[in-house]
Order: structure tokens, then sequence, then C-alpha cells
């Protein structure tokens, strides 16, 4: 089993979109080529949403099968239902509402209007990670986990110089005050994240440089959680070429 990470740089956002899009419809062929389901975690903002936009417009995607694809998502904002804020609705939105998935096969974080508490939200969450745990785990593998990064080099909602990025005991925080609004949300937590068997990490925009650059030269995850952010067979890091400006040139791959 490899363990790398890789820079792949394309040209503008919409190439990246297309080029993750392609990538993650044949990916996903080949995993449940060789397993019954897989379980795929999503992330939300422009990148996010613009991926699965593209998969949705993509031909190659009825090819799949998604009544055996389980999705996931890394970090939720604490907001109402149906809010245009929360990643859920993003992506239902960009694709999942377009495919013939069962209902059990989504799994979306509670919403702040469900009559629960923030921290009960991360219980409840956790609990139905643990349905899925297998070989005693309390959580799914994730064979694909799809991630942003902030300007501050936080990925999820772990963010800099907050205890979130150190929680190892467990797989759902809640999240107060976060720096960036809102500020209440639930998240997924490092170990939870580095337990899947690919990370991918779509980012786009010369304010992602600094971050990616500072990751990539081995800065501390409690100053740039992304830093902290590694996958078991690979970690891929989908680029454009702004955000790529502070990447070392030996760190870019040709191809993946």
């Amino acid at each position: 089993m490899t363990n790398e990470r890789r820079v792949l740089v394309h040209p503008d956002k919409a190439s990246l979109a297309g080029a993750v899009a392609a990538r993650f419809i044949t990916k996903t062929l080949d995993i449940l080529d060789a397993q019954p389901v897989a379980h795929i975690v999503l992330t939300g903002g422009t990148m996010g949403a613009s991926v699965l936009e593209a998969v949705a417009s993509s031909p190659a995607h009825t090819s799949v099968d998604w009544s055996r694809v389980h999705f996931w998502w890394g970090d939720e904002r604490w907001v109402p239902a149906g809010d245009a804020e929360r990643n859920d609705g993003q992506s239902r939105a960009a694709l999942l509402d377009r495919l013939d998935l069962p209902a059990e096969n989504v799994h979306p974080f509670p919403a702040s209007d469900s009559g629960i508490s923030l921290d009960e939200a991360a219980d409840v969450y956790a609990t139905e990670l643990a349905a899925h745990g297998v070989d005693g785990l309390t959580h799914p593998v994730f064979d694909i986990t799809f991630l942003g990064a902030g300007p501050d080099g936080h990925v999820a909602s772990l963010f800099p110089h907050r205890s979130g990025i150190q929680v190892t005991d467990r797989t759902v925080i809640p999240v107060r005050n976060s720096p960036k609004p809102p500020p209440e949300r639930l998240s997924l937590t490092r170990p939870v994240l580095n337990a899947s068997q690919r990370i991918w990490i779509v980012l786009a925009g010369a304010d992602k440089a600094s971050a990616l650059g500072l990751a990539l030269a081995g800065a501390s995850r409690d100053e740039v959680p992304v830093a902290g952010i590694k996958g078991r067979r690979r970690t891929v890091f989908f680029v454009d070429r702004e955000a790529a400006a502070e990447v070392p040139e030996e760190l870019i791959a040709p191809d993946y």
C-alpha cells in the first residue's frame, strides 16, 4: 500500500473542476468493481460544488451504480435545514438530487432546527458513523474524502490555534466561536479524516497559495491544520495555477 502526497496543477477553476470530476467517476467505478459499496465524504464551498456540478454534467456519471455509494460530509454549519449555507444543500443541488439515490445512502449532519443541541447533534452523527463502521472502527472506511482549505489553512471546521485539530478521542466535535461565520458548526475530527483511503483536497485561487505552500513545507498542523491531513493510501492536492504559486516545482506531479 502506498502513501503519497501529490500536487496536480490545472490552468483554471473550470478545468480543475472538470478534471477532478472525471477522476472521481473513474475511481468510483474502480472502487465499486472491487467492493460492494463506497463511502464518500463531500465538502462545501465553491470548488466543492463546482466539482459535483461537473460530475452531474458528465455523460459518464450514468455508468456509476450510485445506489451502492454512501455520501457523508466533513463538516456542516449549524443552521436550519434548507438554509443556503448548509454544505449538504449545496451538494444536493449540484449533484445528489440528480441521482437515483436511496435516502439511507445520504448522511447529512443534523440541522439547528432539529430540536437537539449542538452537542447532541455531534453525538447523533457519531452514532450514525458508528453504525457503518467495520472491523471494530467507530466510522466507515471512507474511500474518497473531498476537502477544501481556507486561506488560513483550516480544513473541514478544524481551525488554526483551536483545540479541534488536536482531538483524537472523538469522531465528531461541536465547534463554537468559529473564526469564520457562522460561529457554530459540526466537524469530523482529524483521525477520522486521516483514516480515509484517499483524500482529495481541491483548491483554487491566489488566496490559497500561502496555506498550500506552508502545508507542503511541513508546517505545524496546529498553525496550518491542512498540513496534518493525510490519507492512508494517497493524498492529492488538485489545484489551479494561482493556488500553486508557492508549491516547490519538485512537488508538482506531471500526472496521477
